[in-house]
């Protein structure tokens, strides 16, 4: 049995935001038998030696599939996909695009978006040169997505994959919706991806199961 350690209790303004809902949306869609593990994070369930050998980081989300482990949200969902054959093409130039594209979600887009919204909550009011650069930066990634979008309906294939969940989150989680406003191409495939049935299922047991702290 798949086990998955997600968040049974975090921070109100990082509620709905945080990465196990990439796993359990992973999960939902591939229909996957699972029990979860919650975590409460003002608690500092994440910060004990028994937590760190499952995420060195103490991060969530964190998987045990019958022993073998696994931290990093990305890593999480590309091994289901592998494991059950699902939201991953089957021949080597399909699942080098999906690859691609979560390594991009990560490695390219999620940057310039996690740190602008850290800054906002954290900022005194006096890092208006840093915010200016973070949004220039935002800009640049997002006006790239944009023009990769024209045309597509999903990111890597024609169909819906892992890669599609992690980026897909990654634009849902942004601090400041008028980042998008010159990327229609990107707004409307993220509502796409964020419309289909799993991730409102998701989403939903989610808010019904993790209290705000």
């Amino acid at each position: 049995m798949l086990k998955l350690y997600g968040f049974s209790r975090v921070n109100a303004g990082a509620r709905g935001r945080t990465r196990d809902l990439r796993v359990l949306w992973a999960l939902e869609e591939m229909q996957l038998p699972f029990e979860i593990a919650g975590m409460d994070h003002p608690a500092h369930d994440l910060n004990t030696e028994a937590y760190r050998r499952l995420s060195p980081f103490e991060q969530i989300p964190a998987l045990d599939d019958d022993g073998q482990v696994i931290s990093e949200s990305a890593a999480i969902v590309l091994h289901l996909a592998r494991k059950c054959g699902r939201l991953m093409p089957s021949d080597a130039t399909g699942e080098a695009q999906v690859l691609r594209w979560c390594f991009a979600a990560m490695n390219t887009v999620e940057p310039p978006l996690l740190s602008l919204m850290v800054l906002d909550w954290t900022a005194d009011g006096s890092c208006g040169k840093h915010r200016e650069f973070l949004v220039g930066w935002a800009h640049r990634m997002l006006g790239n997505l944009e023009r990769w979008l024209d045309g597509r309906r999903f990111i890597a294939t024609d169909e819906f994959t892992v890669a599609d969940i992690l980026m897909a989150h990654v634009l849902a989680c942004i601090p400041d919706r008028t980042l998008t406003a010159p990327c229609p191409a990107v707004v409307a495939y993220r509502d796409r991806c964020l419309a289909r049935p799993a991730w409102q299922r998701t989403l939903a047991a989610y808010n019904a199961r993790v209290e705000a702290a």
